[in-house]
Order: structure tokens, then C-alpha cells, then sequence
């Protein structure tokens, strides 16, 4: 593409390379996630290293992290850098105790299945057994007994 600074991807190239709709990219910048440039011609490009800023997002929203605690975490690289090796470490720790919660939630879930919705609902035979007086309708919305109590 003629006005792109040399070693610059234009929002295409990134999107093809990262496998992220230009959509996207375009939401992470207004995000404060990404940073492009301008190039002569107004077209969005970006350093090589926002794909490495990218597969960090992507890791981010596999694990269920959201977008403003991952924006807090590169806020807090200094001048805004790209990821090193040991930021990816420090951000994998903390995500692992993430991910420890939302496997600990889907057994609960899957173990729940079989024997009870839990959602306070009275329409099965058992709820008159494991919620009397359709007790859990105080505790809030949703399937109760199958979300994690604090």
C-alpha cells in the first residue's frame, strides 16, 4: 500500500495475519488496547508488535477475562510496551486462578445437571425437595444453586 511507513501492517494485513476482523481491531484502539498510526492516505496501521498485543487479548478473552482488567494490565507496562516474555508470565499466573474459578463453576454445572436446574423454578417434582416455598427466588435471578456462593 503506497503511503505506509516501512515496517508498518495496514489493518488488513493485521486482520489476515492475527485472524481478527478489522472490526475488531478497530474496537480494540477505541478500546485503548491497540495504538495505529495514520497513514498518508488516513488508513489505520500498525506496528509489528500489535500482533503480539493481539494474541494477549485474544488469550485474555479465551480465559474470560474482560477487556477493561486487560487494558488495566497493559496500562500498567511501562510506556505502553508490548508484552515481554515476563509480562506474559505474570499475566498467565494471574490468569490461571481465573480459569481455576470457571472449571471449578463448569463442574458445578456439569455435576448439577443431571439431578436438579436449580433455578427455584417449583416445575420439577424434586424443586418442592430442594427448595421449599421456592426459597432461592430471595437470593436473586437465575439457576442458584449452579452459580458459585460466596
Amino acid at each position: 500500500m503506497v503511503g505506509v511507513a516501512q515496517g508498518l501492517l495496514t489493518i488488513g494485513e493485521v486482520a489476515r495475519r492475527s485472524g481478527v476482523a478489522a472490526s475488531a481491531l478497530r474496537f480494540y484502539e477505541d478500546t485503548g488496547l491497540l495504538q495505529s498510526e495514520r497513514a498518508a492516505g488516513g488508513a489505520r496501521c500498525y506496528p509489528r508488535s500489535a500482533l503480539r498485543r493481539i494474541a494477549v487479548i485474544q488469550a485474555a478473552k479465551a480465559v474470560g477475562m474482560p477487556l477493561a482488567d486487560l487494558k488495566q494490565a497493559m496500562d500498567a507496562l511501562p510506556n505502553r510496551r508490548t508484552p515481554t516474555k515476563a509480562d506474559w508470565e505474570r499475566l498467565s499466573r494471574a490468569w490461571r486462578a481465573r480459569l481455576d474459578e470457571r472449571i471449578d463453576e463448569l463442574q458445578r454445572l456439569r455435576d448439577g445437571l443431571t439431578s436438579c436446574i436449580g433455578c427455584g423454578c417449583l416445575s420439577l417434582r424434586s424443586c418442592a425437595l430442594f427448595n421449599p416455598g421456592d426459597e432461592l427466588s430471595a437470593q436473586g435471578p437465575g439457576a442458584r444453586r449452579l452459580k458459585r456462593q460466596a
